[in-house]
């Protein structure tokens, strides 16, 4: 360690006698914003300690000078700074456009700036449309370029003007080993590249504020203590602007709905914050009791806020990196900040599309506290900074050199590879066939394999595991690369544990069973399981009807009824996992019995197992065959036998259909007035014979309001496969909250 002290303050001499011993590196800070300048602050105070190797230029530029962002120009003169010079470079507007059409007035203005100053090193942040204005102008006019925070994954197009700003930056500062690790993956030299840390680690972690108190009655209130309040930061997505809008709104619904005092931030200018500030303002916000709406708060007293904060809320990357310093709570909402090293102190919601959902979220955070992250610092950034700033020859080539990796000579792809397609095992548990199947990532059924469904939970199981092995060996011959196994099964599930709760009477031995474990350890593979209504909705929103539609309910009419119901895009499971028991809704007080014990249940006058029931009777009072039916002795008479009757007009069998169609349809009518879906699924082999039956019974039972309703027959050949296949294609290929 001697040594290498001793040799970096001899290369320090060194650089000092070529740069001249009485010369001092002229140093450009360019600040655009408040959260850029709580990152160069740090750094300014520790180039301006040392006036003996350093002069010091600020300029000014972007939102600082903004009435509307709070003319945070302010605190920089309070931190008693000599601003060089102010530059006006926001262009307003509410789009894109108004972004493109400001980087150019800032291309416009700077070089004048840096013809005067003639720094020697620019120091520039992050990754803002302004700074890739900075970067631009300074590499074009060959000054030097540090580039503090480069090599970072966060999503929307930051990503892609700070990796531009790093192709123009000649030093490089970076926070984490894998920031470092992505710069030199971009072929910059290993050499000009520092891990030093978030400078503004090196005041967070040194914060150590009495009177923090003070701080939050002032800008929240007098009766509010720590741990109780939420500071809310939010920014658009400029790749989505729209998008980004809606979830701000029902983030403040949600903040609304949480009821708990809460200090909202204004966003950045961008593309989209006008918009964000006129919902603000729209749900009235500045003048709600619960919410303080401020355009600034300043930096020092910002971190106490956060640091004694229940939660922060947003999608700022000060949320993400400053915030874990202190194990405050955070909830990351959609995927501006996707990427991001995080401490286990921030929980992702990446499809931020729901109240609900953030609801949910904010009653999983808030007052926590988690160990607190040093992912971003250490808090001795700027010694490191200040120490690489002395050590740049300004003698050396200002040409950047970029270090590409050797490339190898007849690099090919397998052409097997490039055109294998995502697939799922689907595995679909009836009462009388186990069916296994491989299924692409467009609904495809690229191999199925039936056999009879044993009767005992060893045989079961012993062939569910012998069929899925030889579909996934299967896989490989058919260019299919399995992702995960789905299963679909009769009775009640619990999907998070993967555990079989309770059968139906027609699957035996099939209660309380894991399905999950000896699957997923047989196959290597994850594993999903649902019941087999619920995959039934998953195949119509994911391939069928339901696709693109927020609120609609399958219904299943089969050997049983069953249904699953998906609200506001997501499927309902219910406080005890048995949502949607359709076929359970009783239409008749002293209706025929159930296999569930009650009476008056749809599934006791529309299943295939009631219809067959009805057969029967009839075949034994010698009433069901017609004139143009006939049956072997041995034959068992079935659903079908009684729908034949009926369509060969026998009206006792019409009338057995009629009654079943109108006990659906009756159904149908609660679920409309309870949910209110815009459309409703009949699937199964009895679909096409109920649909006509179910839409009479709406006209004649249904409120006005609900009579609009869709009532359509699934047009997919196996939903409980398709079904299936989705827990696992819609899981595994997106990231989900």
């Amino acid at each position: 360690e001697v040594y290498f002290k001793n040799l970096s303050k001899q290369k320090q001499k060194e650089v000092m006698e070529k740069n001249g011993n009485n010369q001092k590196l002229r140093v450009c800070v360019a600040t655009c914003n408040r959260a850029d300048y709580s990152k160069l602050a740090p750094i300014m105070f520790g180039i301006k300690a040392e006036p003996q190797f350093f002069e010091l230029d600020v300029v000014v530029l972007g939102s600082h000078l903004i009435d509307d962002y709070g003319n945070t120009y302010r605190m920089i003169e309070q931190d008693d700074f000599d601003i060089h010079t102010r530059l006006h470079t926001i262009v307003r507007g509410e789009d894109e456009a108004a972004m493109v059409e400001s980087v150019g007035l800032a291309l416009v203005k700077l070089p004048d700036v840096l013809n005067r100053l003639k720094p020697d090193i620019m120091i520039v942040h992050g990754d803002r449309f302004d700074a890739l204005a900075l970067a631009t102008s300074a590499a074009l006019m060959n000054i030097r370029i540090l580039h503090i925070e480069g090599g970072e994954v966060s999503g929307t197009i930051d990503d892609s003007i700070r990796h531009a700003i790093t192709k123009l930056a000649h030093y490089h500062v970076c926070c984490t080993r894998s920031a470092e690790q992505h710069l030199i993956a971009m072929c910059e030299d290993h050499d000009r590249i520092l891990l030093a840390g978030c400078p503004s680690y090196d005041k967070l972690l040194s914060a150590k504020n009495k009177d923090y108190m003070s701080i939050i009655r002032m800008w929240l209130g007098e009766d509010v203590k720590t741990r109780d309040y939420i500071v809310a930061l939010q920014h658009p997505v400029t790749t989505d602007i729209k998008h980004s809008i809606k979830m701000f709104e029902l983030t403040l619904d949600a903040l609304i709905s949480f009821n708990k005092r809460t200090l909202v931030l204004f966003p950045n200018v961008d593309a989209g914050d006008k918009e964000m500030v006129r919902v603000m303002r729209k749900k009235g916000i500045e003048h709600h009791p619960n919410f303080r709406a401020v355009k600034h708060v300043p930096f020092d007293q910002f971190i106490q806020l956060v640091a004694h904060a229940g939660c922060m809320i947003g999608n700022s990357s000060c949320g993400v990196r400053e915030v874990g310093a202190f194990g405050t709570p955070v909830i990351n909402l959609g995927t501006r900040q996707t990427g991001r090293e995080t401490g286990e102190n921030v929980l992702h919601v990446r499809d931020a599309d729901t109240q609900d959902k953030i609801l949910h979220a904010l009653q999983l955070q808030f007052g926590k506290q988690y160990p607190c992250s040093k992912i971003y610092g250490d808090g001795n950034a700027v010694p490191r900074i200040l120490k690489f700033l002395k050590s740049i020859d300004l003698k050396e080539p200002l040409q950047k050199k970029f270090c590409f990796p050797p490339v190898k000579d007849n690099i090919s792809q397998d052409i097997d590879h490039i055109l294998e397609t995502q697939s799922a095992l689907a595995v679909d548990l009836g009462g009388t066939n186990l069916r296994v199947a491989i299924v692409s990532m467009k609904g495809e059924i690229v191999k199925k394999y039936t056999q009879l469904n044993p009767k005992t939970y060893e045989d079961r199981l012993e062939l569910i595991l012998k069929m899925c092995v030889e579909a996934a060996s299967e896989a490989v011959n058919v260019n299919c690369r399995i992702l995960g196994v789905g299963i679909s099964t009769g009775g009640r599930v619990n999907p998070r544990e993967g555990i079989v709760l309770h059968s139906t009477k027609l699957i035996q031995e099939w209660s309380s069973v894991d399905l999950r474990t000896p699957i997923s350890d047989a196959l290597h593979l994850p594993v999903w399981v649902d019941n087999d209504g619920n995959c039934a909705a998953l195949a119509e929103r994911k391939f069928g009807h339901g696709k693109g539609i927020e609120n609609f309910v399958t219904l299943i009419t089969g050997t049983g009824i069953g249904g699953g119901i998906i609200h506001q895009h997501e499927l309902i499971h219910g406080s005890s996992f048995c949502a949607a028991e359709l076929g359970h809704i009783v239409v008749s007080l002293d209706g025929p019995e159930c296999l569930c014990g009650s009476q008056g249940c749809i599934e006791a006058y529309a299943s295939g197992i009631a219809l067959q029931r009805e057969a029967k009777k009839l075949h034994d009072e010698d009433l069901l065959l017609v004139e143009g039916m006939s049956m072997k002795k041995e034959e068992v008479v079935s659903a079908a036998h009684l729908i034949q009757a009926a369509k060969l007009g026998n009206t006792k069998a019409d009338s057995v259909l009629r009654t079943a169609g109108t006990a659906l349809g009756l159904g149908v009518v609660n679920i409309l007035h309870t949910m209110n879906p815009s459309l409703v699924i009949l699937s199964g082999v009895l679909a096409s014979h109920y649909v006509n039956a179910v839409k009479d019974v709406i006209n004649r039972q249904a409120l006005s309001s609900v009579k609009t309703v869709d009532v359509v027959v699934s047009n997919l050949a196996d939903p409980a496969l398709l079904g299936a296949a989705s827990l696992v294609l819609d899981y595994t290929t997106r990231r989900i909250y």
